[in-house]
């Protein structure tokens, strides 16, 4: 159990690695994956049952001590990335399919890789969970509500469908998760310690099954629709870290809104994008699981290292004088 608890902890520690190459794989092998298609859904479920084994009371305690810092998170959440997807779908004229999946995407709730990037980056760990927790339980109203908003003029959005797949992959086998953990505790916590092997399986698998369906689509767009999600990624962490600022929040939780507002639940969205509107839609939930894996510990190093300038005591008189 350890050589397997140590094999975990690798493995999520070179998530980036791991997703990026199956991903390349998959594009140059596309056959070898496009078997795991049909299971996007299913490893959707897994994974958040597994999230849903790490939850706890304490999670959702953030809320009532700090209902003004969570609810900025919440706002800032579904607030920056839906919006900024819509005006680069609009201005960047992009194609109906792919306008909706960066559409989608943006419109997900946070992702739990969202907390690890948070400890990284020496920010409020306790707020990010909560801002993640709050968010995907908000998911199953407000994700369908914003989809059907802002992506209703490229393809037809159904909102009731939308928010019976969002409660069927997230919110059930999440309750699940928890109930389980409440009933089998000693258990419950002896398989947390190998959760992030099955969480980077479970995304490794769902990038590479999108990236295998959509190759040949991938070869003509693909760069362009990398720019694009890059693009997202980046204006979210930048408007996000503003917007902490905006409400006057300190260094740690703006840290913590920062890379909530700009990581996705990708693995949703490609979901999503399968079941309700068509492959390529998938792309940019693909590719912005991929990205964000890399521009995520980027944006925690230079976070740790912000905080460590702030931490860094003034320089006395004696001190002064001898810099001089």
């Amino acid at each position: 159990m350890k050589t397997l608890e140590r094999f975990s902890q690798f493995v999520s520690s070179t998530f980036a690695i791991w997703v990026l190459l199956f991903a390349v794989l998959a594009y140059f092998s596309p056959s070898a994956f496009t078997w795991i298609g049909p299971y996007i859904v299913t490893l959707l479920g897994i994974i958040m049952f597994g999230m849903g084994l790490t939850l706890s009371a304490d999670d959702f305690k953030e809320v009532f001590k700090r209902p003004k810092d969570v609810m900025i998170g919440v706002v800032g959440q579904f607030l920056i990335m839906p919006g900024l997807a819509f005006l680069l779908a609009k201005g960047l004229n992009l194609s109906p399919e792919i306008a909706v999946g960066v559409i989608l995407v943006g419109c997900c709730p946070g992702g739990t890789a969202s907390n690890v990037m948070t400890f990284l980056a020496k920010g409020d760990v306790a707020l990010s969970v909560a801002i993640t927790s709050v968010t995907t339980i908000l998911a199953p109203v407000i994700t369908p509500a914003l989809i059907y908003l802002l992506a209703s003029e490229w393809l037809e959005v159904s909102p009731s469908s939308l928010f019976i797949s969002i409660v069927k992959v997230v919110i059930i086998p999440i309750a699940l998760g928890f109930i389980v953990k409440k009933l089998f505790r000693r258990q419950a916590q002896a398989s947390v310690k190998v959760l992030p092997l099955v969480s980077v399986i479970g995304i490794v698998a769902i990038v590479a099954a999108v990236v295998a369906g959509n190759q040949a689509q991938i070869a003509k767009t693909g760069l362009a629709i990398f720019a694009v999600v890059m693009l997202h990624n980046l204006l979210g962490y930048i408007i996000g870290y503003l917007f902490g600022k905006l409400f006057r929040l300190d260094l740690s939780k703006k840290k913590a809104v920062a890379i909530e507002v700009g990581m996705q639940n990708s693995g949703l969205g490609a979901a999503l994008a399968a079941a309700h509107f068509s492959p390529l839609a998938a792309v940019p939930s693909a590719i912005f699981s991929v990205w964000h894996n890399i521009s995520g510990p980027i944006l925690a190093t230079i976070f740790s290292k912000m905080k460590e300038k702030q931490e860094s005591p003034a320089p006395s008189g004696k001190d002064r004088e001898n810099i001089a």
